[in-house]
């Protein structure tokens, strides 16, 4: 490292030194008000150096970091859907409002500005708390690859989740609903969803290779996953999440005439998806909400 410390015209004073990177050596500097802090400076580099330690993101903006950390870090690493949160996040959040900045000067008061102009913009404390999430990750990524030496998301204040109250038919409600799904096509969905508990993404991935209606079960082996004009079936995240149920009588009885009318519209298939769309493949969740379950529900008398 260089030793010689010059006065700048603006007053400070400055050292170049040469730092040791993967890519190969650099030249920095490095400023303080006076020599003691330039010399206070280069003796904690010098250590950091013989530590094994070289901080170094140079040039690198906000956004040129954030691009690089999904598509060296992230992708094909997570679920495709983890993968897609963080890739909007970033698009649509992090980058317009941080990503001209070098990512060595980065500070706690930048993201937290940041999470101040999200709120006031509207968004939610449960959003903001993704955004959040999402920078500490890629940032503890920025201090492994010793970009940075910390991450200024340890010093924020992250809003607190308000997590609405949940508000699930009553079995009386739930007998009304079933009523009205009488003889509805997607009857047997809305049964497996009252009678198992299963998530929309679990019940939309059965496939009928998982339903045994003689031995009245059914397992857990997949979600169907839709983001960014695209569906894909992925395993559970957990073990636990694999599962077998056993199913009521309904049930087996409603995915029995469920099966019988694929059939008779020639859209069942042993290895297809139990609940399909008119051209049999696999339904979309959004098609589900918005065209059959929140119709169905309003005219049961039900508040969405």
């Amino acid at each position: 490292m260089g030793k010689r410390i010059k006065r700048r015209k603006d007053g400070r004073y400055e050292c170049k030194y040469t730092v040791q990177t993967a890519s190969g050596p650099k030249r920095r500097s490095v400023y303080g008000v006076s020599q003691r802090e330039v010399t206070d400076k280069l003796a904690r580099l010098v250590s950091e150096s013989l530590d094994g330690l070289v901080f170094d993101a140079g040039n690198i903006t906000v956004e040129e970091y954030m691009n690089r950390w999904l598509a060296d870090s992230v992708d094909g690493s997570v679920k495709r859907r983890t993968y897609e949160s963080y890739l909007s996040i970033v698009g649509r959040h992090v980058n317009p409002a941080l990503g001209r900045m070098k990512l060595e000067a980065l500070s706690p008061i930048h993201v937290q500005g940041l999470y101040r102009v999200k709120l006031d913009e509207g968004l939610s404390p449960t959003t903001v708390e993704h955004i959040h999430t999402t920078l500490h990750r890629d940032l503890k990524q920025a201090v492994k690859w010793r970009l940075i030496r910390g991450n200024v998301c340890e010093a924020v204040s992250v809003p607190k989740r308000r997590s609405p109250e949940m508000t699930p038919l009553s079995p009386e409600q739930a007998k009304v609903f079933l009523r009205a799904a009488e003889g509805d096509r997607h009857e047997a969905l809305y049964v497996l969803a009252l009678t198992t508990g299963m998530r929309q993404g679990e019940i939309l991935g059965l496939l009928w290779g998982d339903v045994d209606l003689t031995g009245r079960v059914l397992r857990v082996r997949r979600s169907l996953v839709t983001g960014y004009g695209k569906q894909t079936y992925e395993s559970p995240k957990s073990a636990k999440s694999r599962r077998s149920i056993s199913l009521t009588r309904r049930a087996v009885s409603a995915l029995s005439a469920h099966r019988e009318r694929q059939r008779e519209e020639g859209l069942h298939a042993e290895d297809g998806p139990v609940f399909c769309n008119r051209v049999g493949g696999p339904l979309h969740p959004k098609n589900l909400m918005d065209r059959h379950f929140r119709p169905m529900l309003r005219g049961s008398g039900f508040r969405p």
